[in-house]
């Protein structure tokens, strides 16, 4: 298998609020800082995988404008071939408003832009992409169109398909989870997808069965403190997480979808590539921000070192 790992998906400017406690509906609260970072979960996966070594592409829109051109710095500066973008000459690069709390928990408004303009006619445009790579990484903040072609070509040329199902929508065509080798959902969106209101250990395997019986092969949900858990046609396994102390979760699931992308192209077993996603992502929400709080290889093999040395 090829180690190229193709990601599709958005690319946003992020402008981060944070607070000590969220606001209720109709409350003002007093933040405590604002800041600007690159995002977009298709971006914050591609530079994941840049970072941790990866053979990484990029494809995905962005504006003719600032953030457009930082985002594209961005990725190059992590060692994402982002030669493949499409740079819309009508729409802004788009934008995202993460409100972060006191205890590192966040909530997101996206909105679109040039994401918009990543459709299915640019994507068959770049074919030899879908070639060159052996593992094709998806997530839901471009068209619908292009996340099921991606899938679909991905499927047709026998590379590897991980989708993110983020942000959920209120279904997933059954054709499209047909396509997908790893589905990656944390809990909310294991919930809406599947229907079941997951809450234990029970419910969350429960959950994840529904989807394979549509036709996924496996659930990989991530639980943030508690690790992550894959289910499959023979399959109930927990990893759990390294303990840490939580700063700022936003780009905490696409630190683990890069990681294991980058993992499972490099051959890394199963197994082991889910304990290196877990430990990527638990450096990650050390520290603020999305795209600047991502880790890179030296930091993840240290860690892992350490962890053998402790099991030894």
């Amino acid at each position: 298998m090829s180690r190229g790992i193709l990601v599709v998906g958005s690319l946003n400017m992020d402008m981060s609020v944070h607070m000590e406690t969220m606001p209720a509906v109709g409350e003002t609260v007093l933040g405590d800082g604002l800041g600007y970072q690159m995002g977009g979960k298709g971006a914050n996966q591609a530079c994941a995988c840049g970072r941790l070594g990866g053979e990484v592409k990029i494809l995905g829109c962005v504006g003719r404008d600032e953030f457009g051109s930082r985002q594209i710095e961005s990725l190059e500066a992590a060692g994402v071939d982002a030669s493949g973008l499409r740079q819309s000459p009508g729409l802004p690069t788009g934008t995202a408003v993460i409100y972060v709390d006191g205890n590192g928990d966040n909530s997101i408004v996206v909105i679109p832009g040039a994401n918009r303009e990543c459709g299915e006619q640019y994507l068959r445009e770049r074919d030899e992409l879908f070639q060159w790579c052996g593992i094709v990484v998806l997530q839901m903040e471009i068209p619908m169109e292009a996340v099921l072609y991606a899938a679909r070509r991905g499927r047709e040329l026998g590379k590897t398909v991980i989708l993110n199902p983020a942000p959920a929508p209120d279904r997933l065509p059954d054709e499209l989870l047909g396509l997908v080798d790893y589905l990656t959902p944390n809990e909310t969106e294991l919930a809406k997808l599947s229907g079941i209101a997951a809450m234990g250990q029970a419910d969350l395997k429960r959950a994840a069965r529904r989807l394979i019986e549509k036709g996924v092969k496996k659930v990989l949900v991530t639980l943030g403190e508690q690790g992550a858990l894959l289910v499959d046609g023979e399959t109930e396994r927990l990893y759990p997480a390294r303990q840490v102390e939580s700063v700022d979760t936003t780009a905490a699931g696409d630190c683990f979808n890069g990681a294991l992308a980058t993992a499972l192209a490099e051959g890394m077993a199963e197994d082991e590539a889910i304990r290196f996603a877990n430990l990527a992502a638990s450096l990650a929400v050390t520290r603020k921000g999305a795209q600047s709080s991502l880790p890179d290889r030296e930091e993840v093999e240290r860690l892992s070192g350490d962890n053998r040395e402790r099991s030894a």
